[in-house]
């Protein structure tokens, strides 16, 4: 199973614009929209007709409050009907203000509650091991601010300890966080000191965002720290 690419024009911004009603987390938004289309476009070995497939990729969207950019990515590669966006969570929509997996086509884990999606994906990444099933790679889109909750230490320190190759965190890093990342090496510092291998790049440039999220080991769970300005 390979990565499905998507040739031509894609007008992300206009189907982003179709969906309102939850205008306040426009910015959270906008700024995960780069990552999640170049994990779709470029990274993610799945498709509508493998979402049930154990050989698939995972993408859990841990920070899933706004899911705007993730329905507009989801329709643009065909899991969602693009006709969805007109209706945000209406009283008859299946597109609510946080992702529900078992109402929307091809959502790994429904999520909102910040703090969960890390834990969730290191057992994700353990379950598939044990089934021996090794080719999959599990992938969590978190947020700065996420990582101010205790659940996700104990998540980066025991992905570490149990090595965990098939699993790649993405920390967005719209400094959002209350305390922010003092010292030498950011938010990566705080994944490489319990084993994980790190990159840090722009959360706007594809090409790096791309490169990143490939360059993982064959040993170690990996993270990606993209920096995006909150304000463009």
């Amino acid at each position: 199973m390979t990565a499905p690419t998507t040739t031509g024009y894609v007008d992300l911004d206009g189907l982003l614009r179709r969906l309102t009603g939850d205008e306040k987390h426009s910015a959270s938004a906008h700024s995960t929209l780069d990552v999640v289309w170049v994990l779709y476009d470029r990274v993610l070995r799945v498709t509508p007709e493998s979402v049930d497939d154990p050989e698939r990729d995972r993408f859990l969207l841990s920070k899933g409050h706004g899911p705007a950019a993730y329905y507009a990515v989801l329709a643009v590669k065909g899991f969602i009907p693009e006709a969805w966006l007109d209706d945000l969570a209406g009283p008859e929509s299946r597109l609510g203000h946080h992702p529900d997996r078992l109402l929307v086509p091809g959502v790994e884990i429904s999520s909102g509650s910040l703090g969960h999606g890390l834990g969730l994906g290191v057992g994700t990444a353990l379950g598939l091991r044990a089934q021996g099933i090794t080719q999959p790679r599990v992938y969590v889109l978190l947020g700065d601010a996420e990582l101010d909750e205790g659940a996700n230490h104990e998540a980066i320190a025991y992905a570490g300890a149990t090595d965990l190759p098939n699993l790649t965190a993405i920390v967005l890093d719209n400094q959002s966080a209350t305390h922010g990342w003092p010292g030498p090496g950011g938010i990566a510092s705080r994944f490489t000191v319990n084993g994980w291998t790190a990159a840090t790049v722009d959360g706007r440039d594809h090409d790096a965002i791309h490169a990143a999220l490939t360059a993982h080991q064959p040993d170690q769970p990996h993270v990606v720290a993209a920096v995006v300005d909150p304000r463009k």
